[in-house]
């Protein structure tokens, strides 16, 4: 799943491919992919492309000057694929094609949204004001923003009695993190996924939240300049824990350990976050004494 990370390296990568361009044309392949009907998609054609945003995980693209905005989230299987030259004719829609909307501009280049899997989530708004996405209008600070300091953290984690790994994922409480950040944020940390939010000490609180500035800061550096395509393999060959499991943590070489979900899992080391204690199975809700 595209995490803050990939989604600022394809806002600054479309700010250089779409500002100043003529959107002519965008094309629904599948329509369960559009989430919002007046205006309808048509509309954001024939205006001129003026910014490009980001709000946690959703890509925004602002046309004339902020009247209208086309908004997409990614989701888990999602891409944004650029093509410096779209084919000619309107792609056929049905089958078993990824593609699920096309974007064209008046130079005869754009970009497809595609979707790999059968879990079809991938969403496209056309909205007035973002705020109007039930998903942004939700979304907690982001936190590579100048004001997400220590206090503004330390304010969020207060009273919060979930595991650090849920928290940090819970999009209302800090934007843009997800499966695979939160746990690099937590091994930079040496920080248990399953510690309890609210049982943070000020100096963890302080640690915990230089390793999420620092991780997620990084991750930006390596991806940002990097064509849409190669954003994927950049952010897989940066991680360090996360789908790692049975490798060697590159910090202690002790073996990268996973914990299972109903649709997802977690990766740490044992040596960095537990004490050397392999955490149980998720769905025991226990650490293994």
């Amino acid at each position: 799943m595209p995490e803050l990370p990939e989604v600022e390296a394809l806002r600054d990568f479309l700010v250089g491919s779409l500002v100043g361009h003529e959107v002519v044309r965008v094309l629904p392949v599948a329509i369960s992919v559009l989430k919002t009907y007046d205006p309808p998609v048509s509309a954001f054609e024939g205006r001129e492309v003026t910014g490009v945003r980001r709000h946690g995980k959703f890509l925004d693209i602002e046309a004339d000057g902020g009247e209208l905005h086309l908004v997409t989230h990614l989701a888990r299987a999602g891409w944004l694929q650029w093509r410096d030259r779209l084919p000619d004719g309107p792609p056929k829609p049905g089958g078993k094609s990824p593609l699920a909307l096309r974007v064209a501009l008046e130079t005869g280049d754009g970009f497809d949204l595609t979707e790999a899997g059968t879990q079809k989530r991938l969403a496209v708004y056309v909205v007035r004001d973002p705020a109007e996405v039930p998903g942004i209008a939700r979304l907690g600070p982001d936190p590579l923003a100048d004001e997400f300091d220590v206090t503004r953290f330390a304010g969020l984690l207060a009273g919060e009695r979930r595991q650090l790994k849920g928290a940090l994922r819970d999009q209302s409480l800090i934007a843009g993190i997800g499966n695979a950040y939160s746990d690099e944020i937590l091994h930079a940390a040496k920080m248990s996924p399953f510690k309890l939010a609210s049982s943070l000490k000020p100096e963890e609180t302080r640690h915990l939240h230089e390793a999420l500035r620092a991780t997620l800061t990084e991750a930006v550096e390596r991806s940002r300049g990097l064509a849409a395509g190669r954003l994927k393999a950049e952010k897989k060959s940066g991680l360090r824990v996360h789908g790692r499991t049975g490798e060697p943590c590159p910090v202690c070489g002790d073996t990268v350990r996973e914990v299972s979900f109903s649709d997802s899992s977690l990766q740490y080391c044992p040596t960095c976050q537990t004490g050397g204690k392999p955490l149980a199975d998720r769905r025991l809700s226990r650490l293994l004494k």
